[in-house]
């Protein structure tokens, strides 16, 4: 049962927060189509795409009082084909397809450990600590593979190295298989639920975006993949600091809590 601070959902369909879900899960199958003709700059591009919709399609829900459970379950399988289907399909045919049984287990396991995060996500929602997520969250997962495929093919477009995906395909092979398992892991990763933007900030705060921004704007995909890898890394972090103070991380709250 929804807890007292939890808006309730209703049975029905909304225009708004629909439409910025069907067009991440258009921008998941337009990465595979992309990836099926070896345009793989824009198959990765486009999962960033599906990330930043992905996240606008909850907070336009929340904000015009939308949220239904028929929006809930179409994110779900939305996300599954944009950051489940499209990142394995995307790595495997640029890099894991010629390694044989090995290449197509690997994106087996990032499809499942996303597929696996999902369900697991709509099941403990209401129990889970919203200042983290339990495993990598598969948005972020997606970012890792394709921001790489993005990195690399943008190195070879720029003949800073020339090499293909087979030159590098452990690389990718290993890269997967974390993110795989990763999700399914009960590793906490910071969620940023918890940070108020009506709040208002410093202007120090304000003037590091802005860096931020030229900083990515500079070079998008070797700044975008450094965020994300140094994010898919941070959960690891946090564990085993926390392990070595002789703490741990809550992940569960109420008569549900469980520690790390």
């Amino acid at each position: 049962m929804p807890g007292p601070s939890t808006p309730r959902r209703r049975n029905t369909i909304y225009l708004l927060p629909n439409l910025f879900t069907t067009a991440c899960l258009f921008s998941g199958f337009y990465a595979i189509v992309m990836a099926m003709n070896n345009q793989f700059t824009q198959a990765a591009v486009a999962i960033f795409v599906a990330m930043v919709l992905d996240s606008l399609d909850g907070r336009v829900a929340r904000l015009t009082n939308t949220t239904s459970d028929f929006g809930a379950n179409y994110d779900s399988l939305a996300d599954m084909v944009s950051f489940g289907v499209a990142p394995a399909l995307v790595a495997y045919v640029w890099a894991l397809q010629g390694m044989g049984k090995l290449g197509w287990l690997a994106a087996f396991i990032y499809v499942a450990g996303a597929a696996l995060r999902l369900a697991r996500f709509n099941t403990n929602i209401q129990v889970v600590d919203k200042r983290f997520f339990q495993g990598l969250p598969s948005p972020a997962a997606a970012a890792v593979v394709a921001g790489l495929i993005w990195l690399m093919t943008d190195l070879r477009e720029t003949r800073l190295i020339d090499y293909s995906g087979n030159d590098v395909r452990w690389l990718v092979w290993g890269v997967t298989v974390y993110a795989g398992t990763t999700m399914v892991s009960s590793v906490p990763f910071y969620s940023f639920k918890d940070i108020n933007l009506r709040r208002s900030v410093p202007f120090i705060f304000i003037a590091i975006g802005a860096l931020v921004l030229v900083l990515i704007s500079q070079d998008p995909p070797s700044m975008l993949f450094l965020i994300v890898a140094a994010y898919a890394i941070s959960g690891y972090v946090l564990f085993f600091w926390q392990r070595a103070k002789g703490k741990s991380v809550a992940l569960f709250v109420e008569s549900d809590k469980k520690e790390l």
